[in-house]
């Protein structure tokens, strides 16, 4: 089984192909007119890394059309690409989580990763653990702060986007990794961030972006990211691994998925066509504004990620003895 090490590895090597490398007719002789992109989400961040991406895939269709389908914590938008038009016209963008994660956390999933062909990762970001007030200013580093955690368990709390996803269950590791009792406080979105500044609860379990700007001013501390590496946006914050717990290494990457019937040329086309617009000048300064890496897994490697990831976060959520969802 390919390791995320591996796909790292795999991705780096496929945005470093040459233009010359990639197949382009089929891409001209095959032009769509009008192309649908589905977000799972309100507008932010996944629609915002979708639009710089296809502003860049001008070969694909005559026009592109970035749509935020939000709801069920983004499954209107997979249901809905799962239903369309196998023909690579309409596309989901999305991270794994809605296809590896919500099978172990839903009862009743009216889809399965069957259902998808996944063509290609485009971008990825590590976790960030922040503490802020409530945690005294000499809490430093994680170790610290499991100390802090074990001598104030009333006050031992993190806060995350939602019951059931990943930043929940990294939170839910930790503790049990780390024997201490970590008590989940969910919220939607980030706005878990806003309580850490107030000092209502004690820590957050987020997507680096969603607090760099406070840690970059001071306001939050920084104590582990959750990626194989350190971020190239906080190089001063240790990984997660190089803390002391490497079972808790984590990216979350955001790809295209179409549906399963989509013929292999029109697979082909569009892993064609993300891989170009992945090479351009232009989103890799965007992806940089968005404090976001390139992360472009292409499609047979993507299959194997899918594959891995699955049995992982099966694993993760038996062990946290997590109830599934209605």
């Amino acid at each position: 089984m390919m390791t995320r090490r591996d796909l790292l590895t795999a991705s780096a090597a496929s945005v470093a192909l040459s233009a010359a490398s990639v197949a382009r007719p089929g891409i001209a002789h095959s032009r769509l007119k009008t192309a649908h992109i589905l977000t799972g989400f309100t507008p932010g961040l996944p629609d915002a890394v979708a639009r710089l991406i296809t502003s860049q895939m001008k070969d694909y269709a005559d026009s592109i059309v970035v749509e935020t389908r939000p709801g069920a914590t983004g499954r209107v938008a997979v249901e809905a690409v799962k239903g369309a038009a196998a023909d690579g016209s309409v596309i989901l963008f999305a991270p794994l989580g809605f296809i590896v994660l919500f099978p172990h956390v839903y009862k009743t999933l009216r889809y399965e990763p069957q259902d998808f062909t996944p063509v290609s990762t485009a971008a990825s970001f590590p976790t960030l653990l922040t503490v802020g007030p409530k945690v005294p200013g000499e809490v430093r580093t994680l170790a610290d702060f499991i100390a802090w955690c074990r001598a104030n368990p009333k006050d031992a709390t993190y806060g995350t986007a939602g019951v059931g996803s990943t930043l929940h269950f990294i939170g839910a590791t930790l503790g049990r990794t780390a024997r201490f009792e970590f008590l989940h406080v969910p919220y939607q979105g980030a706005i878990a961030i806003q309580d850490v500044l107030k000092g209502q609860i004690a820590s957050a379990i987020l997507p680096l972006g969603s607090s760099l700007g406070l840690v970059r001013s001071g306001e939050l501390r920084a104590l582990a990211t959750t990626g194989p590496r350190r971020s190239l946006y906080l190089p001063d914050v240790p990984t997660i691994a190089e803390a002391g717990y490497p079972t808790l290494e984590d990216l979350t990457w955001f790809g295209f998925f179409v549906p399963a019937k989509t013929p292999t040329n029109a697979v082909n086309r569009l892993n064609s066509a993300i891989q170009e617009a992945l090479r351009t000048d232009e989103v890799r300064s965007g992806m940089a504004k968005l404090s976001v890496e390139i992360d472009a897994i292409p499609t047979d490697n993507f299959a194997q990620l899918i594959a891995s990831e699955s049995e992982r976060w099966k694993a993760i959520v038996r062990a946290s003895g997590f109830t599934p969802i209605d």
